[in-house]
């Protein structure tokens, strides 16, 4: 033995212990205080898999502490601390393990108005350019109890190696400030959160208290993710370019409350919400514990009453300071948006405009697009990829992956088809050009014939978009008709609609559906079988969407704008229908029947982006 003994105080048999001993711990990590081996986050086809030893629920650490931001929004003097909770397994307090973090942050975490906060929405039974009496706030119960802030995410995540944080908005749950629905303080206040996981902000064990609380326990990579206002929340901590935050996965992101509550100078609501507006959705999440009267009065009632504009819905520097569109140059983390394109809650082009801008600022981004409603985040395995090579620096190429993931008509959710980018590269406009048929359906062709003249429409918001688009007959729609298709015709953009326009009254509604023809009753239909597209606009807002100029009764006014972003198959056998009407019962204020809309065919057209362009289209409509 002591001859053994001699040569390993060589200098060259030492180094050879230390490169053994070193392969031993990659092979067969082991925990000497504990009798057992250690874990760590596990790898494989370029994932994350879930680790046996971080999968025991009763062995997780959970705690709370509140981190202050850089905000005072509240104005009582004092930096506004942010509620914080954190999942994480034991293994990074017991064996002293740093990983990478998942963060979601939401105002609904503390709870929100009863009944859908329908209480809280406008009355939409008046003329357009009046104004009714705001809704009053309701009262909410906090809900959820320490250290506990939610589980999203957490049974899905933990596992895979990744500590899970949450934290409540400003003036949510037990949050300080205010709810400002899209002003700085709340993308500060998730700004914070990261600054502190990376050691540059301060967190304390009570609301109130000096005692610290430090995040040893991570790398300081974070990714963020959320549907609807967390999703919000995750783009705009993104817009702040804070260090550490690597990579976000908004799904169905409000990226501009004007554009969630506005279109193209019109006033318009979300489905499902008539009558709800910026007013409401701040009294919809006031549940913050103390809800200052500082808030309700310099927040709701100065600033947002003040300034939201129902009566023109014109865009102002109240809106500008909320739109993220206007504060992407800072964003330095990679960005997969993800959208429904049939979402007439939070509309398909919330999650286009920022991914187009982010594509022209040269941003590492990506697209994942399902044809369903609000909701739906990228398949399991594709978050997984993201998240491993961003958090874990796993490479397995997904930066380099195709731009767009778009889930076809009839396919799995969990299968979208990959393509080089979204609009597909191979789609072109088509003009498309009414011909004249009202009150019956006129014909929606790519020729324009001459002398089409005018034909006029009545508006009556009792009849719902859906009952317009079936009607044979009908004097408060105008409807045109492609042929037939023969061929599936793939649309793949944002379409543009051109209207030549008269008004009997100074302002008006202006409505467009895009349909797939015949209309699909049955109680199998898709989502995608009826609704193609949507669009709304305020004609008085045809040359800005800042400047309303009324309608001289009996003036022809030419009025352009974008329809919804789209990606859909139309099938063979189908019809493409346009539909132009006045108020859409299901978005827009309801003005007393009775306006007339004198619609010039002759200078109406529809630019229409089809993968193949004209020649595909004409094939598919040649019979």
């Amino acid at each position: 033995m002591a001859q053994m003994l001699r040569p390993i105080g060589s200098f060259r048999h030492h180094q050879l212990l230390i490169v053994v001993l070193f392969v031993f711990s990659l092979i067969a990590p082991f925990d000497h205080s504990l009798g057992q081996e250690s874990a760590g986050p596990t790898f494989k086809d370029g994932k994350t898999v879930s680790v046996p030893a971080f999968a025991d629920s009763k062995k997780w650490i959970r705690h709370d502490l509140w981190v202050e931001s850089e905000s005072d929004s509240d104005g009582d003097g004092e930096k506004d601390r942010m509620h914080v909770g954190v999942t994480r397994p034991q293994q990074t307090e017991t064996e002293g393990l740093k990983l990478p973090v998942l963060y979601i942050t939401s105002p609904y975490f503390g709870g929100v108005a009863v009944n859908g906060g329908r209480g809280l929405f406008w009355d939409v039974r008046h003329e357009l350019g009046d104004l009714p009496t705001a809704p009053k706030a309701v009262p909410i119960t906090r809900r959820g109890k320490r250290p506990v802030i939610s589980a999203a995410l957490v049974k899905e995540w933990l596992p895979h190696g990744y500590v899970i944080v949450h934290s409540s908005s400003p003036g949510t749950g037990l949050s300080q400030g205010c709810p400002t629905i899209g002003d700085d303080n709340e993308s500060l206040a998730a700004k914070a959160v990261i600054d502190w996981l990376n050691g540059r902000a301060r967190g304390f064990t009570s609301i109130d208290g000096l005692e610290e609380v430090h995040a040893t326990w991570t790398t300081g990579k974070v990714g963020m993710t959320g549907v609807s206002h967390p999703g919000t929340f995750a783009l705009a901590a993104a817009t702040t370019g804070v260090e550490g935050l690597e990579v976000v996965v908004p799904v169905a992101a409000n990226t501009s409350p004007y554009h969630y509550y506005r279109s193209n100078g019109l006033v318009r609501h979300p489905r499902g919400f008539v009558g709800e507006d910026i007013d409401s959705m701040y009294n919809f999440v006031h549940s913050g514990t103390a809800r200052p009267k500082y808030c309700d009065d310099a927040v709701r009632d100065n600033e947002m009453l003040k300034n939201l504009d129902r009566r023109t819905g014109d865009f102002n520097d109240f809106w500008k300071k909320r739109d993220y569109l206007l504060d992407l140059a800072n964003v330095r983390c990679a960005v997969l948006m993800a959208h429904g394109l049939n979402d007439w809650n939070v509309v398909p082009e919330h999650g286009d405009r920022i991914y187009q801008a982010l594509k022209r600022r040269k941003t590492n981004t990506q697209v994942f697009y399902h044809q369903g409603g609000h909701g739906g985040s990228p398949p399991h395995d594709m978050m997984n990829r993201w998240f491993a090579h961003y958090l874990h620096g796993v490479e397995n190429g997904v930066e380099k992956g195709p731009r767009a993931w778009i889930v076809r008509e009839k396919a799995e959710h969990s299968k979208p088809t990959p393509y080089d980018d979204f609009p597909n590269p191979k789609a072109s406009i088509v003009k498309l050009f009414p011909r004249s048929g009202s009150p019956k359906r006129g014909q929606l062709g790519i020729r324009r014939l001459g002398e089409q003249g005018k034909e006029t429409l009545i508006d009556n918001f009792s009849f719902s978009g859906n009952a317009l688009a079936q009607a044979e007959f009908t004097e408060h729609r105008l409807i045109y008709v492609s042929p037939t298709l023969k061929d599936p015709v793939h649309i793949s953009g944002t379409p543009r609609i051109t209207v030549r326009l008269a008004s009997s009254k100074p302002a008006a509604n202006l409505s467009v559906w895009l349909v797939s023809l015949p209309w699909n009753e049955r109680r199998n239909a898709r989502i995608t079988d009826n609704i193609i597209t949507r669009g709304w606009a305020d004609p008085q807002n045809r040359n800005s969407i800042n400047t309303s100029e009324p309608l001289e009764p009996g003036r022809f006014y030419e009025v352009s704008f974008d329809l919804q972003p789209d990606d859909q198959i139309i099938p063979a056998g189908q019809q493409i229908g346009l539909m132009i009407f006045s108020s859409d019962r299901d978005f827009t204020l309801r003005p007393d029947p009775g306006t007339k809309l004198t619609i010039d065919l002759d200078a109406t057209s529809l630019a229409l982006p089809i993968v193949g362009g004209m020649n595909a289209l004409t094939n598919a409509m040649d019979n």
